[in-house]
């Protein structure tokens, strides 16, 4: 009976368009609950197949299981996919360029509704949860991480101008951010929040924290740097894109203030440089596990750190894993990137003396990286480390998960061309140098500890097209990870000799990056999606 209602109305959508399926008298409350869990729908092929050789499925679901629409998205979707050439990549785009949208937007409130409380912004209480909010999970885990919820919204960040709902469901997601980061600025990913009513869920960790947080507020406290990174790029690119300062009230204000406390806190070295007494950090954590990547050692603290060096500690790496070496090059090259950039908008609606100290706190981390974070390797010449102590040691390796040392371009650290980028891009993209590059007979490329050696990540094949001018290096990687989403969507890793055994069937920071791929290479290199003179593809331009 359900499956039979959800096709019905799926049919009529198709027919009649979503607004006369609506008007055709379904209770939108009773259509949801007959919704399936996506988390299983995403593991099952659904037609219409495309007409490609792959026979890739449709997976979105049906218009009134979506958890947020965009006229403008549909747009851009049917405007990019009939251009395209290659018909299993164009149904990829097409299921995974909304994906955040149909599925992952779990509580939104546009701050100016009758019950909102959006219209205290700018009165005398503090503004706690004031305002447009959203909630935005990672996929299959009923919680937001900092990280990838930006990284899910940022490819509607250029429709935003054209979309006033799209506008403040960012406006929201920046909203929340900010809450989070008052509240547990060393954590990664949170709980729904209180105003909207879901109940909190359990992560099944045994955890000790120090700061303390409370549980039904934080789904995981691992402090990441790149997290913190994150909120100041949701916010960036808020700004860019509409021009709006909506989100610049006393809560973000307070939110910025607490990032740079935490910077404070982890740019201290383990022990005094003028009498070598020990420092105990901020920061601890410990869990019960049997993993190492999943605690840190010395009690919680982790590897003694220098002193003097600009660089801020990072406990845990963008994959969850902790750090080797507390000074993780990728996470304090974004975070330099995004506080200089930050500084710019800042300095450009008359907030002048912050944007100074932005700017500096993330010249110093700049200089630090060029100072401590690149190596001399005796076959690559000079390098970007992953990871270093400020002492001399240095982890050389890299990661999919981002930011990462392949993506320090995409990052605006620096550019492309530069001489020891590319000779980091080289190490990294072979064995010989990276030991995570992970090959094999049906899929290969960047991995890390998180699941394996026999899974690498389809984000790095992603990146790798994002950071190449080279024509066939960029159609190689879409089509490697073409051939490895059988199921119509991107998958967080696949086993190097078996595309059909992945981890994650629903991950919609993966789905996002695509979208962000296809978009660059439509904009960059036109001719590989669309044939050879085609004209350049930006997004927010042509609809």
């Amino acid at each position: 009976m359900v499956l039979a209602l959800l096709a019905a109305i799926a049919w009529a959508s198709g027919v009649y368009g979503e607004q006369d399926v609506l008007g055709y008298g379904i209770d939108r409350e009773r259509y949801t609950t007959a919704c399936p869990d996506y988390r299983h729908y995403s593991m099952m092929p659904h037609r219409p197949l495309s007409n490609g050789p792959l026979s890739l499925p449709y997976q979105r679901p049906a218009p009134h299981c979506r958890t947020f629409s965009s006229p403008l998205v549909e747009r851009v979707i049917e405007d990019l996919t009939s251009r395209m050439k290659d018909k299993d990549l164009a149904r990829i785009f097409e299921n995974a360029f909304p994906n955040t949208l149909d599925t992952t937007v779990r509580w939104h409130d546009d701050g100016k509704s009758a019950t909102s409380k959006g219209h205290k912004i700018g009165n005398d209480d503090d503004g706690h949860w004031d305002g447009a909010q959203s909630f935005i999970v990672t996929g299959d885990i009923n919680a937001e991480w900092l990280r990838d919820s930006t990284n899910q919204l940022a490819q509607y960040q250029s429709l935003a101008k054209k979309d006033k709902k799209l506008e403040r469901l960012i406006l929201g997601a920046i909203n929340t951010q900010a809450e989070f980061v008052i509240e547990s600025p060393y954590c990664n990913a949170f709980q729904p929040p209180p105003p909207s009513g879901i109940p909190p869920v359990s992560n099944g960790q045994d955890d000790s924290v120090h700061p303390a947080y409370e549980p039904t507020r934080v789904f995981e406290c691992k402090y990441e740097i790149d997290s913190l990174a994150n909120f100041l790029a949701l916010g960036n690119q808020f700004y860019k894109s509409t021009g709006s300062k909506e989100f610049m009230h006393k809560r973000w204000y307070l939110a910025i203030e607490t990032l740079l406390e935490v910077m404070d806190e982890q740019a201290k070295p383990t022990f005094d440089p003028q009498t070598g007494k020990f420092h105990g950090n901020e920061y601890l954590f410990r869990r019960r596990t049997q993993a190492g990547t999943e605690t840190l050692n010395l009690g919680g603290m982790g590897n003694p750190l220098n002193g003097g060096t600009g660089l801020i500690r990072s406990a845990f790496r963008p994959s969850d894993d902790a750090t080797i070496l507390g000074y993780f090059i990728p996470g304090n090259a974004m975070m330099a990137a995004e506080l200089k950039q930050a500084a710019v908008m800042l300095k450009a609606v008359g907030k002048s003396e912050i944007a100074k100290q932005l700017q500096t706190r993330g010249e110093s981390i700049e200089k630090g990286i060029w100072e401590h974070g690149v190596v001399t390797h005796n076959r690559y010449g000079q390098v970007f480390a992953f990871e270093v102590d400020g002492y001399g040691s240095s982890i050389l390796m890299d990661d999919a998960n981002l930011p990462s040392l392949l993506a320090l371009p995409v990052l605006g650290f620096i550019k492309k061309e530069e001489k020891v980028y590319q000779n980091t891009r080289k190490m990294i993209l072979e064995q010989a140098g990276n030991p995570y590059f992970l090959e094999g007979q049906a899929f290969g490329g960047i991995g890390g500890p998180h699941v394996g050696l026999q899974h690498p990540w389809p984000l790095s094949r992603l990146v790798q097209a994002m950071t190449s001018d080279d024509d066939d290096e960029i159609s190689d990687a879409l089509k490697a990870v073409r051939s490895s989403s059988r199921l119509g969507l991107v998958h967080e890793s696949i086993h190097v000799d078996r595309v059909t055994e992945y981890t994650r069937s629903w991950f919609a920071w993966a789905n996002s990056v695509f979208a962000q791929t296809i978009l660059d290479v439509a904009a960059r290199k036109p001719h590989l999606l669309f044939g050879q003179g085609a004209e350049p593809y930006e997004i927010g331009k042509h609809p």
